[in-house]
């Protein structure tokens, strides 16, 4: 079993950045852990995925925006953005899938506005 506690989130301004952290515990510490959000009426979708600490994936609207990034010793994924939108704004998730099983954190709110 997985548990994964995610914090970081808050308000701020268009063109600000925010760190998201996600801090995994449990026997096993999953290979991949993915970011996802959700906004208000809309599909969760993916943000950004490692896979230990080489492959990285991300969402298509991020262009470059996010840097995700992982520290083993903490057991903690970190999700570094910049540039923010107000379209960024959203509830983000932390993922692990670990023996077929899907963990969840209880997300963290993201708002970007003036």
């Amino acid at each position: 079993q997985v548990q994964l506690v995610e914090s970081g989130g808050g308000l701020v301004q268009p063109g600000g950045s925010l760190r998201l952290s996600c801090v995994l515990s449990g026997s096993i510490i999953p290979n991949t852990i993915t970011w996802y959000r959700q906004a208000p009426g809309k599909e969760r979708e993916l943000v950004a995925r490692i896979i230990g600490y080489g492959q990285r994936d991300y969402g298509d609207f991020v262009k470059g925006r996010f840097t995700i990034s992982r520290n083993n010793a903490k057991s903690t994924v970190y999700l570094q953005m910049n540039s923010l939108k107000p379209e960024d704004t959203a509830v983000y998730y932390c993922n692990a899938v670990l023996a077929g099983n899907n963990y969840w954190g209880q997300g963290t709110q993201v708002t970007v506005s003036s």
